[in-house]
């Protein structure tokens, strides 16, 4: 299994960013797959965690901004960020959980400054 995600950049304050998560070795459509971010001097935290029957949850923090969604026919997953804030500024990781394994993709930073 392998994740591979980008998309990552430098955006404004109430600007917009999409993250992708290409995957191989295993089909997006039918596994839990998530985001996950880490700021500096922060633990990683959850973001948003989209299941194989479609059920979506976020985390509080970015609930009615941030959107988790995926294509199957381009085994990708998506995170779109509107309404970015200073305060989303991270490494975005992609996971899945496959066969009761943690996969993770390799991280892209996000920047939210003015």
């Amino acid at each position: 299994v392998q994740l591979q995600a980008s998309g990552g950049g430098l955006a404004q304050p109430g600007g917009s960013l999409r993250l992708s998560c290409a995957a191989s070795g295993m089909s997006v459509r039918f596994n839990r797959m998530g985001w996950y971010r880490q700021a500096p001097g922060k633990q990683r935290e959850f973001v948003a965690v989209i299941l194989s029957g479609g059920l979506t949850n976020y985390a509080d923090s970015v609930k009615g901004r941030f959107t988790i969604s995926r294509d199957n026919a381009k085994n990708t997953m998506y995170l779109q960020m509107n309404s970015l804030k200073p305060e989303d500024t991270a490494v975005y990781y992609c996971n899945v959980v496959y066969r009761a394994v943690d996969f993770w993709g390799q991280g892209t930073q996000v920047t939210v400054s003015s």
